[in-house]
């Protein structure tokens, strides 16, 4: 199998939802030899900060010598990025390599109704981490329903929730803290970020549920929160001196946070390695920094409200040239009342995407200049003095990404970004 076939294969699969249950990715995995048990787990649901927290996890376990496997996703410029063993992602033969063996084991997988996009690539990535000695899983969507629910962590982590998803989540904060809730299993050591109250009682009443401990922080561990001062974090046990994060903004404490408590919960490795793996860390398109332009997958009001948080430190005193794309299913709305008065300038696109919404609404939404392609909205903005951020949508990152570093945009699938 060429990649490209591959590509026109899982691609044309479409959107991944919410399944009625995960019944037939149970049967799939046993089909594969349960794959998904064949090291320990660490799982990270959330509404925003789940890819970072992930990633300092996989960073600090790789630091203290473990051979680690990380999905995520989605990707911002290659398919291969949801798939990471030892920090890198696979290749493409090897990623024809796993649909392959998928395909052959479980004939029905890609069948109609078959399995989706996003279950098929989970399942990829069970099959790809035989081997290692810990994989580090990011839920999809939800978290009770999601794919990779089938996994029985050692441990599992909450990133701050908010809003999202609300056709698939429920209407409310409480329904969409009980489907984050859902990864949260007997057995498996349970750390959260810090929650609305409405959140932070629905998971507290799920881990009551099944018999487990729920960390806190402020209540079982804390963490140097304010910017001038270097990250800190203290647990039960652990004490982590890290300094300077190597992701950028005041959010990412958070995560990093959140990653201590999840790693020194797992008992994997030691504060040395996280400290090690807070500081090297590399989680592209997060505040991801070119010169003087900024890329960020930020794409629902939450995360704008953070990045608005982290933005004046950027500035230094300078004028802020927002680029903005995002698709119709999001609060474009919320997130431009977050990142809008911040602006000198706006400049609108559409990113790569047949839900993009069309700039010319968004202009309607806070004044701003039209562009015809990501591409243009940049070269527009860096015309201009100042530092340029790129946000509004995952699509948008990757494509501004791409554009930055010389590489070929590569098509991404229609999930739910």
């Amino acid at each position: 199998m060429r990649f490209d076939e591959l590509k026109e294969l899982l691609f044309a699969r479409g959107n991944f939802g919410v399944k009625l249950g995960l019944e037939r990715m149970r049967e799939a995995c046993a089909l594969l030899g349960n794959p998904e048990r064949s090291a320990p787990v660490l799982h990270v649901a959330g509404t925003n900060g789940k890819g970072s927290t992930c990633a300092f996890a996989e960073a600090a376990l790789r630091a203290g010598g473990l051979r680690t496997g990380l999905y995520t996703s989605p990707h911002l410029s290659h398919f291969c990025e949801r798939i990471r063993i030892g920090g890198e992602p696979v290749s493409e033969e090897r990623a024809c390599e796993l649909l392959e063996e998928v395909r052959e084991r479980v004939p029905w997988a890609l069948g109609d109704p078959g399995l989706t996009f996003f279950e098929i690539v989970t399942l990829m990535g069970f099959l790809a981490f035989r081997g290692v000695d810990v994989m580090v899983v990011e839920v999809g969507l939800g978290g009770r329903l999601d794919a990779t629910n089938v996994v029985s962590p050692l441990a599992c982590a909450v990133t701050p929730l908010g809003l999202e998803h609300v056709q698939y989540l429920g209407p409310t904060l409480g329904h969409i803290a009980a489907e984050k809730a859902g990864i949260i299993k007997p057995g498996a050591k349970v750390v959260s970020a810090g929650q609305p109250r409405e959140a932070a009682q629905v998971l507290q009443r799920r881990a009551d549920a099944v018999g487990v401990p729920l960390w806190r922080p402020g209540r079982d561990y804390r963490f140097e929160s304010r910017d001038v001062r270097p990250f800190c974090y203290a647990g039960p046990r652990w004490a982590v001196r890290a300094g300077d994060l190597a992701l950028e903004g005041h959010h990412q404490r958070t995560n990093a946070a959140l990653a201590c408590a999840l790693l020194e919960a797992s008992g994997l490795c030691e504060p040395r390695h996280a400290e090690e793996g807070l500081r090297t860390v590399r989680w592209p398109g997060r505040l991801e920094r070119f010169g003087e332009v900024y890329v960020d997958g930020a794409h629902n009001p939450h995360a704008a409200r953070a990045l608005a948080h982290a933005v004046p430190r950027l500035l230094e005193g300078r004028p802020l040239r927002l680029v903005f794309g995002a698709l119709q299913d999001k609060d474009a709305a919320a997130m431009l009342r977050e990142l809008g008065p911040l602006a000198a300038s706006v400049h609108y696109c559409a990113p790569a995407s047949p839900r993009a919404a069309p700039p010319e609404e968004l202009a309607r939404l806070f004044s701003g200049a039209v562009h015809g392609s990501v591409r243009a909205a940049v070269a527009a903005a860096r015309r201009e003095t100042g530092v340029v951020l790129c946000c509004g949508s995952l699509y948008l990152a990757g494509e501004a990404r791409a554009l930055l570093l010389g590489e070929r945009l590569q098509r991404m699938p229609s999930e739910r970004l």
